[in-house]
């Protein structure tokens, strides 16, 4: 029997670095094995400082992505700058039997990029981690007919189809802070909106 891995998910920080203090104390006391923050880490790119450090002093291995808050290379500058980094923005990660690929940023706001980009950086990162058991999907997007479109901002067709064709186990989004939490099925997919209020689920 495999062995689980445990993982706290979170999304918009937006430069909050007394959350991120307090997460990465839940994230040492509740002894999760890789941390995934789902874009939007900084406000309008104004810091980084102090948003990734308290997770690596706490011993973990910390996945990011860009929301529409910051620019990739600020992902790549803060993956480059602290150990057990990674930007999966169009890569992947490999745990045992478990893949974890991504793409982050939006098609609105500051850091734009167009949806059919989102659609073929997923396609990337799940090429490297298609023959694992079980896969994690990270967006900053929520999908297209996603109940987070309450909000009023439509979903991503990129990741609806990335759903359908990919069947990740898990889609982690972020970017819709008041669906901060809401969780729905689509497919094979459980999707979970980790804006503000971290998951920590095992898979």
């Amino acid at each position: 029997m495999a062995k689980k891995t445990k993982i706290l998910a979170v999304g918009d920080i937006h430069g909050d670095t007394g959350l991120v203090k307090k997460l990465a104390e839940k994230a040492k006391k509740e002894d999760v094995d890789l941390v995934i923050l789902a874009g939007d880490l900084t406000f309008a790119e104004q810091s980084t400082k102090n948003l990734i450090g308290p997770f690596i002093k706490a011993k973990k291995q910390v996945l990011i992505i860009p929301g529409n808050h910051e620019s990739i290379a600020t992902v790549d500058f803060l993956a480059e700058m602290y150990p057990n980094t990674k930007n999966i923005h169009g890569y992947s990660f490999r745990k045992d039997d478990l893949g974890i690929f991504g793409a982050g940023t939006a098609d609105m706001g500051i850091n734009q990029i167009k949806d059919s980009e989102i659609f073929s950086l997923l396609k990337k990162g799940h090429e490297n981690v298609k023959d694992l058991d079980k896969k994690i999907m990270v967006t900053h997007m929520h999908p297209k007919g996603s109940k987070q479109e309450f909000s009023g901002w439509p979903g991503s067709q990129a990741v609806r189809k990335a759903i359908k064709d990919f069947q990740p186990d898990i889609l982690i989004t972020a970017h819709i802070h008041e669906a901060s939490g809401m969780e729905e099925q689509m497919g094979k997919t459980r999707v979970i909106n980790v804006s503000r209020k971290e998951k920590i689920f095992e898979i």
